[in-house]
C-alpha cells in the first residue's frame, strides 16, 4: 500500500462529500437512462469476444458503484462481490440500481468529518475514505460511455448524456 496522505481538514472532507453526492445522484439518473434503454432481447450482445456483454456491463456498474458506496460506509473495501442475485430483466437492474443507489447514498451522509477523513486502503491506495467518492463517480461514467457505445448496434436509441445524441438532441 501506499503511505497516507496528508490529512484533510473537516471542512474540507464534509464540502467535498455534498459536492460529490450531489453530482452522483445527477449521473445516476442518466445512468438509469442509458441502463434503460438496453434491449432485453440484446442482453447478450458484445461487440468484441474480449468485451463484456451489455447484461455484464450493467451489472459491474450498478453492483460496483452500490457496494463501493456501502464500502465508504464500512471504510473497508473488498474485492469480492457482495451483489450475488443479480436481477432478472433490464427493468428490474433499473429499479434496483435506483433503490440500492439511493440507499447507500442515504449512509453516507451519516459520516463526521473524522470518518471522511480516515485513509482506507483500496488497491495500491490508502485516501481519505471521502476521496472514493471521486472513483465512483469515474467508474460510473466510464463503464455508462462503455454501455452506450453498445445501444445503436443492439438497435436502441442513445439518450442525452452529458449533452444532446443525435436520438435525443438538446433542444435549442
Amino acid at each position: 500500500m501506499t503511505a497516507p496522505q496528508p490529512g484533510l481538514s473537516a471542512e474540507y472532507a464534509v464540502a467535498m462529500r455534498e459536492s460529490m453526492l450531489q453530482g452522483l445522484a445527477r449521473e445516476v439518473e442518466i445512468t438509469k437512462r442509458v441502463l434503460a434503454a438496453v434491449p432485453d432481447g440484446q442482453r447478450d450482445c458484445r461487440p468484441d469476444p474480449k468485451a463484456r456483454s451489455a447484461w455484464e456491463l450493467a451489472w459491474h456498474l450498478v453492483s460496483c458503484d452500490v457496494q463501493m458506496t456501502d464500502e465508504i460506509t464500512d471504510q473497508k473495501f473488498q474485492m469480492e462481490p457482495r451483489f450475488k442475485e443479480e436481477p432478472k430483466n433490464v427493468r428490474e437492474l433499473v429499479d434496483w440500481y435506483d433503490k440500492n443507489f439511493n440507499r447507500a447514498h442515504e449512509s453516507c451522509p451519516r459520516h463526521d468529518s473524522r470518518q471522511l477523513t480516515t485513509p482506507v486502503d483500496f488497491l495500491a491506495f490508502n485516501f481519505p475514505a471521502v476521496f472514493y467518492l471521486s472513483f465512483i463517480n469515474n467508474h460510473s461514467i466510464h463503464h455508462r460511455g462503455q454501455l452506450a457505445v453498445y445501444l445503436r448496434p443492439m438497435g436502441s436509441k442513445v439518450p442525452s448524456i452529458s449533452g444532446g445524441s443525435a436520438d435525443e438532441p438538446w433542444p435549442g
